[in-house]
């Protein structure tokens, strides 16, 4: 790749973004940027319970208090604090807002990868998962959540390339491996 690449790993809960980010990390030695820790360091400085319903009221609430761009605004800050020469991951962007603000900063360099898996197969893993398990109807309460109220859709919906997460690890892999093949030889 010729300029350093802002690459956003977008997903539902439990599609696969987790792992593909990681494969990426540990193959290209790529820096990420989560999303998610914006919540998980607002908590803690509230001395909080990390929990699906604390994260939830704390998401929702930093966007309601200080709009809808303040996780994008905390990331890109990251982001600019990191060597220039090394691509990002992005992981857990979520709404349109967040995925505008992003194009509008970084332009061409920043790519969008929506990492898709059913609705079944995605609880299952999330039921199954050490950290944060959750049950069927937390997975279901997260995801209207995560559309109607974060506008979660969008930004997967218009995604640069789409991988099918319902195989296995190697089957991701591979995918992954032919969209960053791709990105070193074009130029999106």
């Amino acid at each position: 790749m010729e300029n350093r690449k802002i690459v956003a790993i977008l997903g539902l809960p439990g599609s696969g973004k987790t792992e593909a980010i990681n494969y990426l990390i540990k193959k290209l030695n790529w820096l990420k940027v989560y999303f998610g820790d914006v919540t998980f360091d607002e908590m803690k400085s509230r001395g909080i319970e990390i929990n699906e319903e604390n994260e939830r009221e704390v998401r929702e609430g930093l966007r309601a208090q200080f709009g809808q761009l303040i996780y994008a605004q905390r990331v890109i800050k990251k982001i600019e604090s990191l060597p220039d020469d090394k691509n990002v991951l992005v992981e857990s962007l979520y709404s349109w807002p967040e995925y505008s603000e992003f194009k509008k900063k970084f332009g061409k360099d920043f790519i969008t990868i929506a990492v898709y898996a059913s609705p079944k197969i995605r609880y299952e893993r999330l039921g199954k998962r050490p950290v944060r398990p959750l049950t069927p109807e937390e997975c279901l309460s997260r995801d209207y959540a995560q559309i109607e109220n974060l506008f979660q859709g969008g930004p997967i919906a218009i995604a640069d390339y789409t991988v099918i997460n319902e195989g296995s690890k190697k089957d991701l892999y591979e995918q992954v491996d032919r969209i960053i093949n791709d990105l070193d030889n074009s130029s999106l």
